[in-house]
Parts: structure tokens; C-alpha cells; sequence
């Protein structure tokens, strides 16, 4: 193991406990492998888990990301037509983009303003903290012409 791996451990494992959660090395990698992936699914998760800690299984994954998610240290966003993803930037109130034909699924920060950053036109008497907003097209890649998009 790297020096800077050791060191981030303690820095998750401490961040666990301070939401009130029990540490363990599956959550630990968990943690570590959604902010270090790109929007990732769980079954991605899972495989990211098992490269750093061994066997895991998909439904403890799948159980840590729902605490993870409560506690507010990973964010579950669900794009459309696609399994849900999570991602470790959490706190601020950005929103994302996704390409229509490859899926790929990029952070967008927030347009105009303090969060929630749109005003509902009638807000219904909620006491708005959030809004959610998926922009969709194509990716560059997926754009170019003569490209073609990824299955």
C-alpha cells in the first residue's frame, strides 16, 4: 500500500464514524472507490470494492450505499433509462449532464446563483433546499462526426 492510501484511510474511517456509521474495510473501500470513480453503478462499485479488499457481495454493496447515501456521503443520482449511479460530491447543489447516446454522465455546476439555484415558479409551501437538473445531448465524443457512440 501507497503512503498516501494509509493516509486517507484513517482521514474515511473517521469520517464514517462522525456520521454515525460503523467502520469497516468494505465501507472504507466503498467510499474511497466512489470518489475516485466517475459516476459509477453499483455493480462497477462492487468491482472496485473487491480490487481493494477482497470478496464482497453485491447486496453489501448495494446495503452501504443506502447508508452512505443517508449519511449524506454519497449522492445516488438517476439518470433516466439508467441504472442509478453515485458519486462522493456531496454539499453542494450542481447538477449534471448526460449524453443520449453513450450515457456518459458529467458533473455541471450550478447555473445561476446560491442552491437551490432555479426558483419554482410555485413552490407549493416547501421550504426548498435542492433542485435536480439533468441536461441531455451528446457528448463530444459522441458528436463528432464519423464517431461512433459506445454500446
Amino acid at each position: 500500500m501507497t503512503a498516501s492510501r494509509n493516509s486517507r484511510k484513517p482521514a474515511t474511517a473517521d469520517e464514517l464514524r462522525r456520521a454515525g456509521l460503523r467502520v469497516t474495510a468494505a465501507r472504507v473501500a466503498l467510499l474511497e472507490t466512489v470518489r475516485a470513480g466517475d459516476h459509477l453503478d453499483a455493480e462497477a462499485l462492487t468491482s472496485g470494492v473487491r480490487r481493494r479488499v477482497g470478496h464482497v457481495s453485491l447486496q453489501a454493496v448495494y446495503d452501504a450505499l443506502h447508508a452512505l447515501t443517508a449519511a449524506r456521503l454519497v449522492r445516488r443520482i438517476e439518470p433516466p433509462g439508467s441504472p442509478a449511479r453515485f458519486e462522493g460530491r456531496v454539499g453542494d447543489n450542481h447538477h449534471h449532464v448526460l449524453c443520449r447516446s453513450c450515457g456518459a454522465l458529467a458533473d455541471v455546476d450550478c447555473a445561476v446563483g446560491d442552491a437551490p439555484c432555479l426558483t419554482a415558479s410555485d413552490d407549493r409551501g416547501f421550504v426548498i433546499d435542492e433542485a435536480e437538473v439533468i441536461y441531455r445531448g451528446l457528448c463530444p465524443d459522441c458528436s463528432t462526426p464519423g464517431s461512433s457512440p459506445a454500446p
